[in-house]
């Protein structure tokens, strides 16, 4: 199989855009990103990636510039509503996995990962003000249309489109045009980020409070020497009536804390301080939580559906980026071993379509957390012994299931071989 001259297009210069490029770069094939703002910023807040992302980022080259996005995590844990363990349990090369788990800036991982494709591929490898708005299969390629920022429409030849757009991706609204709304269950989210004393180990995941209203919180950078503070992302969520419909599913979207913050006005403990913590963040951004309805096929002829484009889900689970980073992976490995071709899009919707779209609604049914519900139905979150609530077994149980499903299970994960073995390629 020879490498095609017409160049693989992706749509869309996200996380799992980017990593795409890199991958086809990595691979030899040529590839060119199209994006659809002019320019690229690093927008968001904090973000986790799993051991099995991580291993694709090292894979990729990037295993030294991790600690300057993020801080390795070494502790997950589910706390009760009245400050006590439900569960905690090591993370990453704490646990025994070969490869750490991070927490990251979601926006720094993106100018990581773009500033890589541009030192790799070149300038051109990445159009911004170019938003791909529909496609075409011809009969050796693809077409891609664009809508650019300058108000003007073009058409671009490709061997392959990979959609890598998104929750509102246009390529998935083609490919599925009768596809409903995003799917919303009430939950609402705001996010912010608030230097702050270490919390627990100073590098852990924790979780806080009940089902239906709870706080998440984990450090995104290191302990900073002369302040002895750390900058600490952390995530209010709470559900409530949905008879007035989804507003909007904007990251983007800024608000004033007092829309939220007296709903915690008394989640205070002597390890976290909730309120201040809040009242300490320069903006607060709020947007629902949605997901999609999975879908019967990811592929139409030469167009293929990645990342969120494919099957956004609840960030419940911690794997939503991981996720987009092995998809990615695994389409490079598909490509070294169908070629480009729509072989290699097939093979790849046939190993990840089924386990993806279970879990976008496993994590529907609040994924990892779901063991919350069941202590607020025994004890409503207030707790001295949590064995006296629910069998240390039950839980262990629960977790190592959704590991299982979410392709992070640690035995599994460490005996793998490479998604892609080094020095693999797509024949020139």
């Amino acid at each position: 199989m020879t490498t095609p001259t017409a160049p693989v297009l992706v749509a869309g210069g996200g996380i799992a855009g980017l990593t795409m490029a890199l991958t086809c770069h990595q691979i030899g094939v040529p590839v060119v990103v199209l994006e659809s703002v002019r320019t690229l910023a690093p927008l968001g807040v904090g973000i986790n990636l799993q051991p099995n992302a991580i291993r694709e980022l090292i894979d990729l080259g990037f295993g030294e510039q991790l600690d300057d996005i993020g801080i390795e995590a070494t502790e997950w844990a589910l706390v009760g509503r009245g400050g006590n363990d439900v569960w905690s349990e090591p993370r990453g090369r704490a646990a025994g996995y070969r490869w750490p788990q991070y927490a990251v800036h979601r926006g720094e991982l993106q100018m990581m990962l773009y500033r890589a494709v541009i030192e790799r591929l070149g300038p051109d490898a990445v159009r911004t003000g170019h938003r791909v708005v529909g496609y075409r299969n011809t009969s050796g390629g693809v077409v891609a249309v664009v809508d650019r920022r300058d108000g003007t429409t073009t058409e671009l030849h490709g061997s392959l489109l990979i959609a890598a757009d998104g929750l509102h991706s246009a390529v998935r609204a083609q490919m599925h045009p009768s596809q409903p709304e995003p799917h919303w269950g009430g939950q609402i989210l705001w996010r912010g980020a608030t230097p702050g004393p270490p919390v627990r180990s100073g590098a852990a995941f924790t979780l806080v409070g009940t089902i239906d209203q709870r706080f998440v919180h984990y450090p995104i950078s290191r302990v900073d020497p002369d302040s002895g503070l750390q900058l600490q992302n952390w995530i209010a969520e709470l559900t409530v009536d949905t008879d007035g419909g989804l507003a909007g599913s904007d990251w983007n979207r800024r608000v004033d804390i007092e829309s939220f913050l007296p709903a915690f006005d008394d989640w205070t403990f002597d390890w976290l301080d909730i309120p201040g913590l809040v009242r300490g963040a320069p903006a607060v951004w709020e947007f629902p939580m949605v997901d999609r309805d999975p879908v019967d096929r990811w592929v139409d002829g030469r167009v293929c559906l990645v990342g969120d484009a494919a099957h956004v889900m609840y960030p419940v689970g911690s794997n939503g980026a991981s996720q987009a980073i092995v998809d990615a992976r695994v389409l490079g490995a598909k490509f070294v071993e169908f070629g480009i071709d729509v072989d290699a899009l097939a093979a790849f919707e046939a190993q990840l379509i089924e386990p993806i779209s279970a879990l976008v609604l496993r994590n529907r049914g609040h994924g990892p957390i779901g063991i919350l519900r069941l202590v607020d139905e025994r004890c409503g979150g207030y707790f001295d012994d949590i064995d006296d609530v629910i069998p240390r077994a039950e839980v262990e149980a629960f977790m190592a299931d959704y590991k299982a499903a979410a392709g992070f299970a640690m035995a599994e994960l460490n005996e793998a071989p490479p998604t892609i073995p080094p020095g693999s390629g797509v024949t020139r």
